[in-house]
């Protein structure tokens, strides 16, 4: 494969995942979230979605090594290897970056109110973000 091939490729498991990490949020907001009222979880739901920020701090370490490691890599017999390790890496990160929307997704039975959910989905985002390929890689 060549590098055009491994970034256009890694491009677009960056948008699948963003849809992975949207979609229950969307689709269980639009089936369930009309009909409920505030409840007491909402608050604590809330927090922990923000508290899970915190899980995205180390796997963005490893991911942030696996990019040097790969910006090193280029043109040398290593790149295949250091692509396969940045996918991996990524591929972790990602589930960390999609915490905040699957536990608004959840918080949506608890009755969370619609500006908290927006919030914690926007987190998702403003995270997943910081795991887009840089342009200056390769």
């Amino acid at each position: 494969m060549t590098r055009a091939a491994v970034k256009r490729r890694l491009a677009l498991l960056w948008w699948r995942q963003l849809a992975l990490t949207l979609a229950p949020l969307l689709v269980i907001n639009f089936l369930f979230g009309i009909s409920r009222q505030p409840g007491v979880l909402a608050m604590p739901l809330f927090v922990a979605g923000l508290a899970s920020l915190f899980v995205s701090l180390p796997l963005f370490g490893g991911y942030k090594r696996a990019l040097f490691a790969t910006a090193k890599a280029l043109n040398t017999a290593d790149e295949p290897a250091a692509w396969l390790t940045l996918a991996e890496r990524r591929r972790a990160a990602f589930l960390g970056a999609g915490l905040p929307a699957w536990i608004a997704a959840l918080a949506v039975f608890a009755g969370l109110e619609a500006v908290p959910l927006v919030l914690l989905a926007l987190a998702s985002i403003v995270v997943l973000y910081l795991y887009r390929i840089p342009r200056q890689l390769g």
